[in-house]
């Protein structure tokens, strides 16, 4: 599965926004370093359903919509200077490494410090925060090529393409290539057989960029002054506010509310149930709900997934007339793909034997045989033929 990281300062929402996205238990209090060690859970990203454009619907939707888990990672709180070992040290951005993606989750309502300290609404300004995360991310990778530059130099005798493939391989664990070293070379125009340590802060800029695309989440909406937000939103924040969707993610298991996450609005089941006091609760989240178009939370994850990591949604199946595996059940996975995978890449996804013997693909709605080359497209259904029982 895909892993999404909840990073960002200590006291900023970011267990809120876990618990929210995932109904896991994580602490949760209004002091720095609430999270220690780091919370795993699996979220969902949300989709229409293929069925939908079919005449029967499956079992593995509510209401037409599909839910494909992703893992999530809620890592302890970073102050600055994380990467030099302040606040709980750099280990944290250790638990990073194996993120695909970062939800850099800030407190857009400038109600705490630069540590997480509480310091009331509007007495820290969020935008000094926003570049704070790519900075640390930064200077840690820069830390690791430091450590191992002079061996890089030694070995590579000089030769550029040496030391394209030496920076790769140190950071193999990013999921950096070659390629991708040679690329950040040309666009900021270094030369790397002469380069110095500073000249290499932008080309590890470069590589966080690449190796983790992160997302910035404007957590606590509901309580952001109205002049900060046309400055947040100038620097890109997609807005959020975790405690509403915690807040109706209960109020949906208690039966008490009609809510899906990333619905826009929610309806209410008995009003007549309900106390004043859960009345005006809801009507305030009601307001952030019209302003945000939801709560943030779920949008925030799609935009991750399919906008970030460039993601679309395949469903492979057995039985390409009716949709189904051998057992009947139909449309019973829901696999997320790269953009430009190709049917042989989503045999190996289903099982690397599969993928070893794959002889062809059938689009299941067209009944045709594709060919392995061919590009899938988000919601194709696809029948697997392959050597491997």
């Amino acid at each position: 599965m895909l892993t999404l990281a909840l990073a960002g300062k200590p006291n900023c929402g970011k267990s809120t926004f876990f618990k929210a996205a995932t109904m896991a238990n994580a602490e949760i209090a209004n002091y720095p370093f609430t999270t220690i060690n780091p919370n795993f859970g699996v979220g969902y990203v949300r989709t229409k359903c293929a069925c939908t454009d079919l005449k029967t619907r499956c079992t593995h939707c509510v209401d037409g919509n599909r839910f494909v888990a992703v893992n999530l990672i809620d890592v302890a709180g970073l102050v600055p200077d994380a990467h030099k070992g302040k606040g709980l040290g750099n280990q944290f951005l250790d638990h990073l490494r194996q993120a695909d993606a970062i939800l850099h989750i800030i407190d857009a309502s400038g109600g705490t410090d630069s540590e997480g300290n509480p310091v009331g609404v509007g007495n820290h300004d969020p935008t000094d925060d926003v570049k704070f995360l790519g900075f640390e991310m930064t200077m840690w990778v820069y830390g690791i090529l430091d450590k191992h530059w002079t061996r890089i130099n030694r070995q590579s005798q000089g030769k550029g393409a040496a030391i394209q493939q030496s920076i790769a391989e140190t950071f193999t664990g990013l999921g950096i290539t070659t390629d991708d070293v040679r690329d950040v070379e040309l666009k900021l125009k270094l030369d790397l057989v002469h380069a110095t340590m500073e000249d290499l802060v932008p080309l590890c800029a470069e590589i966080v960029k690449i190796s983790k695309p992160m997302l910035i989440v404007g957590n606590k909406f509901d309580e952001v002054p109205e002049a900060l937000r046309a400055r947040l939103a100038a620097e890109k924040v997609f807005f959020a506010s975790a405690a509403s969707e915690l807040a109706l993610r209960n109020a949906a298991a208690a039966n008490v509310i009609a809510y899906l996450p990333g619905d826009e609005e929610f309806r209410i089941a008995n009003e007549g149930t309900l106390t004043p006091a859960q009345k005006a609760g809801l009507a305030k989240i009601s307001a952030v709900m019209k302003q945000c178009k939801g709560t943030g939370v779920q949008q925030a994850i799609n935009r991750a997934v399919f906008e970030l990591l460039d993601r679309i949604v395949v469903y492979p199946v057995e039985d390409e007339n009716h949709y189904c595996n051998k057992q009947g059940d139909m449309l019973p996975d829901a696999f997320l793909m790269k953009k430009g995978s190709t049917p042989r890449d989503l045999a190996f996804q289903v099982h690397t034997d599969i993928g070893k013997g794959f002889l062809y693909a059938v689009d299941a709605r067209s009944k045709m045989r594709i060919k392995e080359n061919h590009l899938l497209k988000n919601g194709d259904i696809i029948k697997i033929v392959s050597a491997a029982k």
